[in-house]
């Protein structure tokens, strides 16, 4: 056992394996996070996309297939193998990407797809300078003050998430939404982004109208660009508008989806939804899982949500008017609580999901 002594606080016995633990799991965990800048380059240079399609396969191979040079894609493979996200044979020298991580690295489709969120996580740490400056002074980051791949990666993070639970779960497990959505109703889809979430439920209900918001304006140019390609301009409108202003009224549904927690004023923008919303509509909030209790977040999960929330929402929240800063693991008594503060009456937990929570809120 070894003492530290320290003249302003009292003496500590260390355990030294205890002590060697920790350095071990902290070696451990910087080169998780230097692969996570190698999984962004692999995804850039379609490394992962080559080992899916070609098999075992050599650098000399793969850096052949991608256009590549080979000394990078020996270094990468190596590292990509210490991390078990390729199997390695030293008796033919070859790699080879596993089925199961063949869909998750290049699958967009799949609920599991982790591209975009090693994306969001690599333009996150890029403007790490900006929060260190905002923590010393108390103030904010945008949204907008953020690089590409913080916006680009969350919509590849959480598109796959709305693909495959929107329409087939999450509507269905509200109250006769689905067959209101059906017979043709207006919804407003408030922080919409790029507009994954609002084009998936008008390619699914097309008897409906929709509209969305977002006070980036960058990010409705790219939403209109995209709801233009999936075809479906005729029943969808995006529009640079705050949540806690944006126009309408009588809107049978309203939906928010990983927005709420950023917001500056979330109490604002849930009283303006009660202003807009049907006497009979409904509210649908989707945020990041989380428990009412820090100890309820203490996981993988919620560390890697705590991360982005100390980098990307709490600023984001601070740079607005109000600045509440929610935070990424809000839990669903805060939610609870700013949909009550605002004048709503019913608030449930509708559906869950390892990374989502949704609640259903009505007037």
């Amino acid at each position: 056992m070894t003492t530290i002594e320290n003249p302003q606080t009292p003496q500590r016995d260390v355990d030294p394996d205890k002590l060697m633990a920790f350095v071990f799991r902290a070696v451990e965990e910087i080169g998780a996070g230097l692969n996570g800048g190698l999984v962004v380059l692999g995804d850039r240079l379609g490394y992962y996309r080559a080992l899916a399609d070609l098999g075992p396969t050599t650098p000399v191979e793969l850096a052949e297939r991608t256009g590549t040079d080979e000394h990078y894609t020996r270094e990468w493979l190596n590292c990509q193998a210490a991390g078990s996200y390729v199997d390695y044979d030293p008796a033919t020298g070859r790699y080879t990407l596993p089925p199961e991580q063949a869909v998750a690295m290049t699958d967009e489709s799949s609920p599991a797809y982790l591209p975009g969120l090693f994306q969001i996580a690599h333009g996150t740490l890029r403007d790490l300078p900006s929060i260190i400056a905002a923590a010393r002074s108390g103030d904010g980051v945008g949204w907008g003050d953020h690089n590409g791949d913080v916006h680009l990666g969350c919509e590849r993070f959480f598109r796959p998430a709305y693909l495959n639970n929107l329409v087939a779960e999450w509507l269905p497990a509200l109250d006769g939404v689905t067959g209101a959505l059906e017979r043709g109703v207006r919804v407003a889809d408030v922080g919409c982004g790029h507009g994954a979430s609002t084009i998936l439920m008008a390619e699914a209900f097309p008897a409906s109208s929709f509209v969305g918001f977002d006070y980036h304006g960058a990010s409705i140019e790219v939403a209109a660009e995209r709801a233009a390609e999936a075809g479906v301009s005729d029943r969808v409108d995006f529009a640079t508008q705050r949540a806690d202003s944006f126009p309408g009224s009588d809107y049978d549904l309203v939906t928010m989806f990983d927005c709420l927690h950023d917001m500056g004023d979330p109490v604002g923008a849930a009283r303006r939804i009660r202003e807009t919303i049907a006497e009979d509509g409904t509210w649908m909030i989707v945020e990041p899982a989380a428990g009412d209790h820090v100890e309820d977040n203490l996981n993988p999960v919620g560390r890697a949500y705590y991360a982005f929330s100390t980098m990307l929402c709490t600023p984001a929240s601070l740079a607005q008017d109000v600045g509440l800063a929610l935070g990424t693991q809000a839990g669903p008594a805060r939610i609870r609580d700013v949909a009550v503060t605002a004048g709503f009456t019913r608030f449930r937990i509708a559906a869950q999901t390892p990374f989502h929570n949704v609640f259903e809120v009505k007037p």
